[in-house]
């Protein structure tokens, strides 16, 4: 995942470097929450569950093997997306860069680690508008 040039200085300089060692030297090119391997096209249903071809098997969100009932329509359902993996801070803060504090995710695993992060930031954001509206522009619409 990119990132924004206004964060970059948040990161140290040799990040490009610390990321490719996680994601590729620690993780060996696997998502460390589900498994998916990086660069790789894969199917999956859109709730997590997904085609590993290497094991010939499906997995479920965390990487298990799971038994997926026959169904007609599972093929219909199911989706393709590209996984690129990347290296994410587990207690968000991008100065500690402990490798017990970096994970190799999939998007899916990157996105579902940060959703409290995100949720907080969506409040502090729209509570701040309205802030700004009550204190500036009167009754907030």
């Amino acid at each position: 995942m990119p990132i924004r040039p206004e964060h970059r200085f948040f990161y140290p300089i040799d990040w490009r470097e610390l990321s490719m060692a996680i994601r590729f030297g620690r993780a060996q090119g696997r998502c460390e929450g589900c498994g998916r391997p990086h660069g790789r096209k894969i199917y999956h249903l859109g709730d997590g569950r997904w085609w590993d071809a290497e094991a010939n098997r499906w997995r479920d969100g965390w990487g298990r093997r799971i038994r997926v009932a026959a169904e007609a329509d599972i093929l219909g359902r199911a989706r393709r997306t590209h996984v690129v993996l990347a290296a994410a801070h587990r207690d968000h803060n991008t100065s500690n860069n402990a490798d017990a504090n970096l994970a190799a995710f999939c998007q899916r695993c990157h996105m579902i680690h940060d959703r409290p992060e995100h949720q907080r930031r969506r409040w502090r954001t729209l509570f701040r508008r309205k802030a700004i509206g009550d204190l500036f522009g009167g009754p907030y619409r």
